[in-house]
């Protein structure tokens, strides 16, 4: 592109709109799911319920955050970061494929008392 046309700023403007359009898009079906699901769970399951399935709905929203903000790191810094060392982009390219599936047994581990003493163990030793 850059040998065809001289400014594509515009091209880069517009391929970080779509991205964030999406991510909007999805967030927002994802927030519109969470709000049927709270209204179901809160008009029929008891108080302990409640608190269970509202804790497997936060360790889901983690997990969601966990997927998104490396997208949209890589996708600014490939837009916008033409000076930045190739470096970078691989390391977020890398963290962007790694990171969310590896903490994504973390996040949803954490709600047992076991596995969360075992974790914070091997970090504070």
């Amino acid at each position: 592109m850059k040998m065809a046309c001289s400014d594509i700023s515009i091209n880069s403007i517009y391929g970080l709109f779509t991205t964030l359009l999406m991510v909007r898009l999805d967030s927002l079906l994802i927030c519109l799911s969470y709000v049927m699901i709270l209204k179901t769970l809160l008009s029929i399951a008891s108080t302990v319920e409640c608190l269970r399935a509202l804790n497997t709905c936060v360790s889901h929203l983690w997990a969601v955050l966990l997927f998104y903000m490396p997208m949209l790191g890589l996708s600014v810094l490939h837009r916008f970061g033409k000076g930045s060392p190739p470096l970078i982009q691989i390391l977020l390219g890398y963290i962007y494929l790694l990171v969310p599936p590896l903490m994504n047994p973390v996040v949803y581990s954490v709600k047992s008392k076991h596995l969360c003493a075992r974790i914070i163990s091997v970090f504070v030793k």
